[in-house]
């Protein structure tokens, strides 16, 4: 098994929104593909900002490889992406006001 954690620190304001747009866009879209969600939480940080992140599961990163390519070659997907950040003001400002860390890192297991 392969897993990975998406990372993100976020504005409190957004959240909702974010959250949102994972649940509606997002997150039908990764299953559609063959990922699998083993969960996504989130932590106030006390300083107008939320900690989010999922991890994920794949059968192998040959897999994960190959439900990214197909996710990232999804045009309607990609399309309702650019939509979402356009009516939050555009993915430069998004990403400088409101998603202000992103991170995708592989998890790597201690149980042998």
């Amino acid at each position: 098994m392969f897993y990975r954690r998406k990372f993100y620190i976020v504005k409190s304001e957004f959240v909702e929104i974010f959250n949102d747009h994972f649940n509606n866009t997002n997150l039908p879209n990764q299953l559609n593909h063959g990922s699998r969600l083993v969960g996504r939480w989130m932590k106030d940080n006390k300083n107008n900002t939320v900690e989010i992140f999922a991890i994920w599961e794949y059968d192998s990163y040959e897999d994960y490889e190959q439900i990214e390519h197909k996710i990232r070659n999804d045009i309607a997907h990609v399309q309702m992406v650019k939509d979402w950040y356009e009516s939050n003001g555009g993915r430069d400002y998004v990403l400088s006001n409101f998603i202000l860390e992103v991170k995708n890192e592989v998890l790597m297991s201690t149980i042998k």
